[in-house]
């Protein structure tokens, strides 16, 4: 067990160890549309990647969502066959979005650092998929909003 000063050291040093492995620009929140973010994940039992739809306007999420939908066969064909489609998504926080995500399917903790360089290279191999589809299809999507 961790102390909560102790967990958040190695969630500090999580992150900070792989912005120094793969030192990249990532896309992020960088997409343009407002709450439309890409974001990594990683707590003491799973880690992902996500696309978050979380617009202050719900009718934005929604015809963002649906256009994300409209791609689906192409997202899951051409770049990441396992992604996850769900349209309520319950964060930690209780707030209901919808999310777009492709979970690390091995054994993960933050608490375990023999299981970060896996995540690591899922996260690289996964985030990188994600960033290929949207610039492909960044015009389309747009035209939701």
């Amino acid at each position: 067990m961790f102390s909560k000063e102790e967990s958040a050291q190695l969630r500090k040093e999580f992150w900070t160890s792989f912005g120094k492995s793969f030192p990249r620009k990532w896309l992020l929140y960088n997409t343009k549309i407002k709450g439309f973010a890409f974001k990594f994940q990683a707590d003491r039992k799973k880690a992902s990647v996500c696309l978050d739809f979380e617009h202050p306007e719900e009718i934005a999420n929604e015809l963002l969502y649906d256009q994300l939908i409209s791609l689906k066969k192409i997202l899951e064909t051409e770049y990441l066959p396992e992604v996850i489609y769900n349209d309520n998504f319950e964060l930690d926080n209780r707030k209901i979005i919808r999310r777009i995500y492709i979970p690390f399917e091995k054994k993960f903790s933050i608490h375990n650092k023999n299981t970060w360089q896996e995540c690591y290279e899922f996260f690289v191999d996964t985030m990188n998929e994600f960033e290929l589809f949207f610039y492909e299809y960044e015009d389309f999507i747009k035209q939701a909003v």
